[in-house]
């Protein structure tokens, strides 16, 4: 594992009792990447990221977290990692910043400046009194992210963090990724069944499909391939991976 490894999965696997699960999945992700989990909704990204954060355990295989495993040495492999996979909970009858300052406990070292801080890099700064019931969906999303960058971490992993939001929600959510890779320095694991937003956020994509990854791409290459799109170059490799009838996977991938 090189010094700029950030997250390196190697031949993870793991099968549920329904025999759907991930099989030998391996990817690294590099200091300043975004990397794209791609895939539709059932391939298996919710899964890889479970694992990944010590969530649920792999069968086989294993995960390192900055040079750490997160099965043997939790607590190092963590230590600089945020986290939001699912939906971002939140108490509702409490404000955005109260939430914080809840999750804040959890780093007692963290100066009390930081929850301040964390709300106005995610845009809510001017909410940060409202109770969060009163939160948009798309706030509600910021706010989990205002969390998950609370203790300054360096690696965020995000499952479908755009998921449920409408067009501008989704918009602000691609711009904030934008700018806390560029202005925090934060490396990026986040999924999507979304094509539109692995296109303009992500710098290399991982496409999974019936729990394999079948391809991995940067954004450069894809460009150069005739200017071939995301889409069109997904459905080929579906259409590969399964014969000629594997149409039907890309409805759904777009808007």
């Amino acid at each position: 594992m090189n010094g700029d490894t950030v997250l390196d999965i190697q031949g993870v696997t793991k099968t549920y009792r329904n025999k759907r699960g991930v099989e030998n999945i391996a990817l690294r992700v590099e200091k300043g990447e975004v990397y794209g989990f791609f895939g539709p909704n059932g391939a298996g990204k919710t899964t890889v990221m479970k694992i990944a954060t010590g969530l649920i355990r792999a069968d086989r295989g294993r995960v390192l977290l900055f040079g750490h495993d997160v099965a043997e040495r939790y607590e190092d492999a963590m230590r600089q990692v945020g986290v939001m996979i699912e939906r971002a909970e939140a108490f509702e009858y409490m404000s955005g910043y109260r939430n914080l300052e809840l999750a804040a406990r959890l780093y007692p070292e963290l100066p009390r400046s930081r929850i301040d801080e964390a709300l106005e890099l995610v845009g809510l700064g001017a909410n940060k009194k409202e109770k969060v019931g009163h939160y948009s969906l798309g706030m509600k999303q910021r706010l989990g992210i205002a969390s998950a960058i609370l203790s300054k971490p360096k690696l965020l992993i995000l499952d479908e963090p755009t998921n449920g939001l409408d067009i501008e929600g989704m918009i602000e959510m691609r711009e904030l990724i934008r700018s806390l890779a560029r202005e925090e320095g934060i490396t990026f694991f986040l999924s999507s069944h979304l094509l539109s937003e692995m296109e303009t956020v992500c710098s290399r994509i991982g496409i999974v499909h019936n729990g394999k990854l079948i391809q991995e791409r940067s954004m450069a290459e894809l460009g150069e391939q005739s200017g071939q799109s995301l889409e069109s170059y997904f459905v080929e490799r579906i259409r590969a991976e399964r014969g000629a009838g594997g149409h039907e996977i890309a409805q759904g991938m777009h808007h």
